[in-house]
């Protein structure tokens, strides 16, 4: 399982971010989309104090154009060449148009463009909530976490809980908790299996919470901006929280962590009788490896030596820690989980290769 910041990193970032993030519902009249010659954007907002400058980062700039039904390519094609042409179309849109929307800012940046329906559910409240819950969890250890451009991820497990899928091979069940707060999915609780031959992570896709972030339209004027308190949505966390610990305990139960390593134990019967490197190939163009995953992968089936669907399914998820992004190391941890759910066909597929 690739290795992110501490517990203690983690929680000073996020207290870190407490002070310098805002979040604001703004008519987008009052919105200005301003391109620098170094093709740097920005959006001006005029509040109540003055005009206040937001750098946009690249999620903004997706989630604008994306309500503005401007083709992403085509916006940074005019940043890039006609930062003119790309303000104009910009502005006119935001004003022609008016509407309400979130704007989430840190660190002097825009970094979400959203809906005022977005339902708020932040990181530091959420770690606030879970690690009690995830403490309670005989002999819980804390085996990765990171905070990424786009999503926070807590990855626990407890030793109580064990599997052996073959002899020295032991299985321990976990979970993993991801949220995201610039609109990059919904707060997922998902069972992880955790290997202790290699320390390999394994996301099961099944028995999983979601929770999007929809709520109840703001109460903002449509003709100033609006910022966010901290107890905005005090009142409606306990019942949510409550539903979180329920999943959590539900995630590393010795049922539904049996039934996951029974899936795994299953794949060690299915051999790999084709060319390994077409397998692969299959693999790639099924679950969207790029060429560079692809490599990585056989590499790692390769010296793994073991040519089973067992060993694909750790193939995958022992790559996952070599990869630079946490985000892209995690989807192929889930990557690894979906493969135990394939039908007999879909294996068949990638053994006959």
């Amino acid at each position: 399982m690739k290795q992110g910041r501490t517990l203690v990193g983690l929680v000073e970032e996020l207290e870190r971010q407490l002070i310098t993030k805002v979040d604001m519902i703004v008519p987008t009249p009052l919105m200005h989309h301003v391109t620098g010659e170094n093709g740097h954007t920005s959006l001006l907002i005029e509040a109540p104090g003055g005009s206040k400058r937001f750098t946009a980062t690249e999620n903004c700039r997706r989630q604008l154009a994306d309500r503005l039904k401007i083709p992403f390519t085509y916006f940074e094609r005019m940043r890039a060449d006609q930062p003119e042409l790309l303000d104009r179309n910009v502005n006119t849109w935001l004003h022609k148009e008016p509407e309400q929307r979130l704007v989430r800012t840190l660190d002097g940046r825009a970094r979400a463009f959203l809906s005022d329906r977005y339902r708020r559910l932040d990181n530091y409240d959420l770690l606030e909530h879970v690690l009690p819950i995830l403490r309670d969890l005989p002999g819980a250890r804390f085996e990765s976490m990171e905070l990424t451009e786009t999503r926070m991820y807590v990855k626990a497990v407890t030793p109580r809980v064990e599997f052996e899928i073959q002899p020295g091979d032991l299985v321990q069940a976990g979970v993993v908790i991801s949220n995201s707060e610039i609109g990059h999915g919904s707060l997922s609780v998902q069972p992880l299996v955790y290997r202790l031959v290699c320390r390999n992570g394994l996301i099961a896709p099944d028995h999983a919470m979601r929770k999007a972030h929809v709520g109840r339209l703001q109460e903002a004027s449509t003709d100033e901006i609006t910022v966010f308190r901290d107890d905005t949505l005090a009142a409606e966390d306990t019942a949510f929280y409550l539903k979180v610990r329920d999943v959590v305990q539900a995630a590393v139960s010795q049922a539904t962590f049996e039934q996951t390593a029974a899936k795994m134990r299953s794949t060690l019967g299915i051999k790999l009788t084709g060319d390994p490197v077409k397998t692969i190939e299959v693999l790639a163009t099924r679950y969207l490896l790029n060429e560079q995953e692809r490599s990585g992968v056989l590499r790692s089936l390769i010296a793994e030596a073991d040519l089973s669907g067992y060993g694909l399914v750790n193939a995958i998820t022992g790559y996952a820690q070599e990869v630079d992004s946490y985000d892209r190391s995690t989807e192929l941890e889930q990557i690894g989980g979906r493969l135990l759910e394939q039908s007999k066909a879909d294996w068949e597929a990638l053994t006959t290769a």
